[in-house]
C-alpha cells in the first residue's frame, strides 16, 4: 500500500465567544488540513493548528513544512513500513510540531483503516468514552462566573479556569466561581505560564487556605523555568501539571526526574502527533504519572485524534477536549461523538471523520 498524494487545504472556524488566556485571545479555530491518500484509494486526515505563542508554528510555516520537507518524504513510502516512514518524517525537519501532528495523525488514520480498526483500539483500546472539561476564558470576574454557570449549564461537570493576569484577584476569581457553581464541580486552573514563582506560591497557597478544592494547577510558571516549576510542585499541597513544559519524550523524563511536576499535559501540537504521544505515555506509565490529553482550540478533526489516543492508553485520566464545543458549527461528519461533557468513540475504521 503505497502513499501516493498529500495534499493541504486551510479552514476557519468562528467561536461561540472569544477564547482568552494569559498568553492570546482567539476569535477563530484556524487550521491547515492535511489529506493523505493511498494507491487503492484510503483516504486519511489531519489538522495542525498555527499556536505561534506556545509552539511557534504560524499557518505559513505549518504549509511550508508540509509541503515542502514533510511530503516529499513520506510519498512513495509503503504505508505498511509504519515505524520508518514516521521516525523519517520525524526527521525531515526540526521542530514544526503541528505541521508533524497533521500528517501523523493522518497516517494514523489510515493506518488503522487499512487493519479494519477504529484507531482508538488500536492505539490500545482502554475505554470507549471519555469526560472533558469545559475552559472559561480569563476576563473579568463577574464574566467569568456567568460563563462557569453556563458551561453547568450545559452539563459540563469540570470546570478549566484560565488565570495568570490577576495576581492576588486570580484567587479571588477562583474562589467566585466556585462559590457560585457549589461543591460538586470539579475545578482545574490554567495560569498559562502567567505567574511568577512567588505570584504563583501565593495564590495557590491563598485557595488552598480557602478550601476551594482545586483538583489540579497546570503551568503555573514559565515552560523553560524548570527550577521554578520544581519550587512551585513543592511548596503547595494541589497537584501541578505540566504543560507547555512538555513537548518531546525527552521533556518528560526530565519533568518526572527533577519532580518538577505531579502530572503531564499531552497535546498533539506539542507533540508532533500520536507517535511521540505514545512514546510519553509509555514513560509516564513507567513511573505512574497521571497525564492528560489536551488540545490547542482545534477543530473536531484533531480533537477526535486526541480523544482517540486519550481512550486508547489507560495512563490517560484526564482530557481537556473542549475545542468542538466552543465551534459554531462543525465542518466534519463521523468521528467520535461529542454529547456535552462526555465523547464516546466511533466502531468506524480510523479516526472515523470525513470532510
Amino acid at each position: 500500500m503505497i502513499i501516493k498524494s498529500v495534499t493541504t487545504r486551510e479552514i476557519s472556524v468562528p467561536l461561540v465567544r472569544p477564547f482568552k488566556t494569559a498568553l492570546r485571545t482567539v476569535t477563530s479555530a484556524e487550521s491547515v488540513i492535511v489529506r493523505i491518500e493511498t494507491d487503492d484509494g484510503l483516504v486519511g486526515l489531519g489538522e495542525a493548528t498555527p499556536t505561534a505563542v506556545i509552539t511557534g508554528d504560524t499557518k505559513g510555516s505549518i504549509l511550508c513544512a508540509i509541503n515542502d520537507f514533510l511530503a516529499p518524504t513520506i510519498v512513495g513510502r509503503d504505508l505498511f513500513e509504519f515505524d520508518g516512514v514516521l521516525r523519517d518524517m520525524n526527521k525531515a525537519i526540526y521542530r514544526n510540531t503541528s505541521a508533524k501532528a497533521a500528517v501523523d495523525m493522518a497516517l494514523y488514520d489510515i493506518y488503522s483503516q487499512a487493519l479494519g480498526l477504529p484507531l482508538y483500539k488500536l492505539l490500545g483500546g482502554a475505554k470507549k468514552t471519555i469526560e472533558t472539561d469545559m475552559t472559561i476564558s480569563l476576563n473579568d470576574t463577574k464574566t467569568m462566573v456567568a460563563d462557569s454557570l453556563a458551561a453547568v449549564g450545559d452539563g459540563y461537570r469540570i470546570l478549566k479556569i484560565k488565570v495568570g493576569k490577576g495576581g492576588a484577584g486570580d484567587a479571588d476569581a477562583v474562589r467566585e466561581i466556585r462559590r457560585a457553581v457549589g461543591a460538586d464541580i470539579v475545578l482545574r486552573v490554567d495560569a498559562n505560564q502567567g505567574w511568577s514563582v512567588r505570584d504563583a506560591i501565593r495564590a495557590i497557597g491563598a485557595m488552598e487556605d480557602a478550601g476551594l478544592d482545586i483538583e489540579l494547577v497546570e503551568q503555573p510558571v514559565a515552560a523553560r523555568d524548570l527550577a521554578g516549576l520544581k519550587a512551585v510542585t513543592a511548596s503547595v499541597r494541589t497537584d501541578i501539571l505540566a504543560d507547555e513544559a512538555v513537548f518531546t519524550p525527552e521533556d518528560a523524563v526530565t519533568i518526572i526526574r527533577e519532580r518538577a511536576a505531579d502530572l503531564i499535559n499531552i497535546k498533539l501540537m506539542k507533540t508532533g502527533g500520536i507517535y511521540n504521544a505514545l512514546r510519553i505515555c509509555a514513560i509516564a506509565e513507567s513511573f505512574d504519572v497521571k497525564c492528560m490529553m489536551g488540545c490547542m482550540l482545534e477543530t473536531k478533526l484533531a480533537v477526535s485524534a486526541a480523544a482517540h489516543l486519550a481512550c486508547g492508553r489507560g495512563i490517560i485520566t484526564m482530557a481537556d477536549l473542549d475545542g468542538p464545543g466552543m465551534a459554531t458549527f462543525d465542518p466534519y461528519t463521523g468521528g467520535p461523538v461529542f454529547n456535552g461533557a462526555d465523547i464516546f468513540m466511533p466502531e468506524a475504521n480510523g479516526i472515523g471523520i470525513s470532510l
